[in-house]
């Protein structure tokens, strides 16, 4: 049965209370008509109504218009807690723990790169270790293994891989508090002893870039970014670790629902209280995989820098390769937030969303508090991708949320049928102009362009909606995958 949904406004739509059993709050959808029609296809919207029976859910469930089906709550959904009242489901951070995005500038123009660009593409390839199960150089020992889920990004700076400014300019810092190595398994620890330093494989990309067009110049200015310079995005997470530590908790949670009592329409929403024992130990080792996934962004960083430093013959300090932000966008956190024009603590849960902090937030680097958080959108690796920047809209209404990426519209099975005959990587250089480097010929159909949304429809609803604006444009020359 179609789920029941109402028109708000020309980018908002609203899954009545009343659409479900159980349901406890609306479920409120960004999108306009054309994305709307998109998300129908699959269980998003069902999985939506689905994630507003959650105990102690505040004011609404969200979801962004790169929604798409997942495991538990859709991709692109944020949902926020009461702390007391209230629950955590691992289902509503995901199997990626702390997948998210960095974004470096560098004073290169495309004219100075496009030469070399096959070079540096074939570069980077050899420097960053791809693909499933791939082995990083950073291999950590039973003495180390807990330092970088303490630590994240700052494990690795401390290490000589990287600079201390890289840790201005990250979400939290890099590294978020509360970590607690000894809740996570040692299934998972042994997953995540060799893969540190590693992209990985399926939407995973090291792209080089080009901005292509500027959409606020005073917020591109304080970002470093001008037309025509090249750019590097990182697009990974905490690798076998945080799926593994996914998996666990997801398992301990449905054998507890019983305990608490706890009803749901869907088991994959498998939760316990906040204050619950088994909350507080997902919460500990989800911490210490988002720092991981930091610590592992970190090392990427200076692989890439290694490389531009050996192709162009300058130090990265002179070819001006610094980091612009690194957010995270599957993640649980608590935060500081209004509801009903009073100052609430709540969790956030955001899978696939980002976070979006308005100009002036105390958690924001001061050189960006004039222009808001900035927000890191990948699309796929033909079109584009974006910087926006956080509003107070977003702050109000979305608990500081906005969209993650394009959102898939081809499952990776239908992606590969739809390639079948078809050479992608030379389609790619030929029709896109973007030249591939991947571990796994299956990779690359199943990320080819049209297995996504087009991300530029998706970021214009997120403006346009006024839960954040549109910075920069910019465009794939080069990219590598698993």
């Amino acid at each position: 049965m179609a789920i029941p949904i109402e028109r708000i406004d020309e980018y908002r739509w609203r899954i009545p209370p009343d659409a479900k059993p159980g349901m406890r709050v609306p479920a409120i959808i960004l999108a306009d008509d054309q994305l709307m029609e998109q998300i129908r296809h699959d269980q998003s919207l069902e999985q939506a109504a689905n994630s507003a029976t959650l105990p102690g859910i505040i004011k609404a469930a969200y979801a962004m218009p790169d929604i798409h089906q997942g495991y538990g709550l859709p991709i692109g959904a944020v949902v926020a807690t009461d702390p007391e009242s209230g629950v955590i489901t691992p289902g509503g951070v995901g199997y990626d723990i702390n997948c998210g995005v960095r974004l470096l500038r560098s004073d290169l123009t495309k004219t100075e790169v496009m030469p070399r660009l096959k070079d540096l593409v074939n570069a980077l390839f050899s420097a960053v270790p791809t693909g499933v199960g791939s082995h990083g150089k950073v291999r950590l020992t039973k003495e180390n293994a807990h330092d970088p889920l303490v630590k994240g990004a700052r494990w690795a700076v401390e290490r000589g891989l990287g600079e201390p400014e890289d840790l201005e300019a990250a979400e939290a810092s890099g590294c978020i508090t509360g970590a607690d190595p000894d809740a996570v398994s040692h299934k998972a620890n042994e997953r995540g002893r060799d893969q540190l330093g590693t992209l990985g494989s399926g939407n995973h990309f090291l792209e080089v870039q080009v901005v292509e067009r500027i959409y606020d110049e005073q917020a591109a200015n304080v970002l470093g970014l001008f037309p025509d310079q090249v750019t590097v995005l990182i697009h990974s997470g905490s690798r076998g670790f945080g799926h593994q530590v996914c998996t666990d908790y997801l398992a301990t949670m449905e054998r507890a629902l019983k305990k608490y009592g706890i009803q749901l329409p869907d088991r994959q929403l498998a939760c316990t209280p906040v204050r619950s024992e088994e909350a507080q130990a997902y919460l500990g080792a989800m911490r210490a995989a988002a720092n991981y996934a930091w610590a592992n962004r970190q090392c990427m960083t200076h692989w890439a820098r290694e490389v531009f430093q050996k192709v162009f013959k300058k130090s990265s300090r002179d070819l001006g390769l610094s980091v612009v932000y690194d957010v995270a966008h599957n993640i649980a956190k608590v935060e500081e937030h209004e509801v009903d024009g009073k100052q609430r603590r709540v969790v956030v849960h955001r899978k696939g969303a980002t976070r979006a902090f308005p100009p002036g937030h105390p958690e924001l680097p001061e050189r960006y508090r004039s222009i808001g958080q900035p927000v890191l959108v990948p699309g796929d690796m033909g079109r584009a991708s974006f910087v926006l920047v956080g509003t107070q809209g977003a702050m109000l209404e979305t608990f500081g949320s906005t969209c993650h990426g394009a959102g898939r519209v081809l499952s990776r099975a239908a992606a590969i049928r739809a390639a079948k005959g078809r050479a992608i990587e030379r389609e790619m250089e030929d029709k896109h102009g973007v030249y591939v480097r991947a571990t796994g010929r299956d990779s690359v159909k199943e990320e080819m362009p049209e297995a996504y949304k087009n991300v530029q429809d998706v970021v214009t609803v997120c403006h346009n909606a006024g839960i954040s604006k549109m910075v920069a444009k910019l465009k794939p020359i080069g990219c590598i995958k698993g």
